[in-house]
């Protein structure tokens, strides 16, 4: 599992949002959340990575590292 996949599950998990939660409060499918947290997508536009962070409350960088 990338870093990518591995922090955003840490972070849906430690905010206690669902996958479904998260997809709606960041306006992609729930395909692409399971997916990247799965790592079968690991490659991620920005602006996906922007409004996932957006909608977990954090920055883009605390995804990628």
């Amino acid at each position: 599992m990338s870093n990518i996949g591995k922090n955003i599950k840490k972070l849906r998990q430690a905010k206690d949002i669902s996958q479904d939660r998260l997809s709606k409060l960041a306006d992609i499918s729930l395909n692409t959340v399971v997916k990247l947290e799965l790592d079968v997508s690991p490659n991620p536009t920005i602006e996906t990575l922007q409004k996932i962070a957006k909608s977990l409350g954090v920055s883009v960088d605390d995804l990628i590292k």
